[in-house]
């Protein structure tokens, strides 16, 4: 993960500085398989999308994303949708192919942990940021997904996004502006670089960040966490945090947290990066990939 980490570390200082009625009693003709109510409008179709990268208007704007769609699509299957953002500096494509590391890393891991249960797509950024100018990357989202379920069948309650640094910042601000669109967001690295519009509603929060983060400071994410900590009703708390040195992690489930609406705390001693493995170094193999599978399929079930 050389290269790629590279990427990571360019510069981002600056830009932090700134989710019917029953018919009448008598005999009705039962309707043809009819479709659970988180269906799409997708599911059933002919898809017309492929895997690739596609083009879309977008607030005046053109702009890119690139659709990862299952092995042996199933028009009549209910996929997850998962959103994978960018780093500062880094692409839609870096988050599609996993850089050096390839599919094992392709969407932070999640693809290869999904195993053809999930749709991905990766949004790309202007000037491969996430500057949200105007809430124009919120919108972004919108309308992708709009084209997507239009086309793909989703099963439109397991909807998440994640994302590293500044696409950490991205996927905060989602889970303050489309809380009820999401189930879940898990924030690698952020801080808040990308706004907050709304930001009262609950939803399913994960962060994960290094204690010696000398780009984004763990306090970002902590603050972060802690919002969707109160909007969540959980206990407040200050969750245990490993020591430096130790080369380790620690992962916390608040208590308290209203039904279905869970916030997790993944500190871990390392720096700047979404793939620390415990006892030194990056790489696919990292604890991360699991924990964020583990808490999307956990709250999407």
């Amino acid at each position: 993960m050389t290269h790629r980490r590279a990427r990571w570390w360019t510069p981002i200082i600056a830009a932090a500085l700134i989710f019917g009625g029953t018919g009448p009693a008598e005999a009705q003709p039962a309707p043809a398989a009819a479709a659970p109510l988180a269906a799409s409008a997708g599911c059933g179709k002919a898809p017309t999308l492929t895997s690739g990268t596609k083009t879309i208007q977008s607030s005046g704007k053109n702009r890119t994303f690139i659709l990862r769609l299952p092995d042996n699509y199933n028009r009549n299957t209910q996929y997850r949708l998962i959103f994978g953002y960018h780093w500062r500096g880094g692409t839609a494509g870096d988050v599609d192919s996993g850089g050096t590391d390839g599919y094992n890393w392709s969407y932070y891991g999640q693809r290869r942990l999904a195993n053809n249960s999930a749709i991905f797509v990766a949004p790309q950024g202007i000037g491969n940021g996430w500057a949200n100018s105007g809430g124009e990357d919120v919108t972004l989202t919108d309308d992708i997904m709009r084209r997507i379920e239009s086309d793909l069948c989703v099963d439109t309650a397991k909807r998440f996004a994640l994302g590293f640094s500044y696409g950490g910042g991205m996927s905060y601000a989602l889970a303050c502006a489309r809380a009820t669109t999401f189930r879940a967001v898990a924030v690698y690295s952020g801080a808040q670089l990308s706004g907050c519009s709304g930001g009262s509603q609950p939803i399913a929060y994960m962060g994960i960040h290094g204690i010696n983060d000398s780009v984004l400071n763990i306090s970002n994410g902590r603050s972060l966490r802690d919002k969707f900590v109160r909007n969540n009703g959980c206990t407040a708390q200050s969750p245990r945090e490993p020591a430096s040195g130790s080369r380790t992690h620690i992962i916390t489930n608040y208590s308290g947290c209203r039904a279905g609406y869970p916030v997790v705390w993944a500190a871990f001693d390392g720096g700047h990066g979404p793939g620390p493995i415990d006892g030194g170094g990056e790489g696919w193999r990292t604890w991360t990939a699991p924990a964020v599978w583990n808490f999307f399929t956990s709250v999407g079930s």
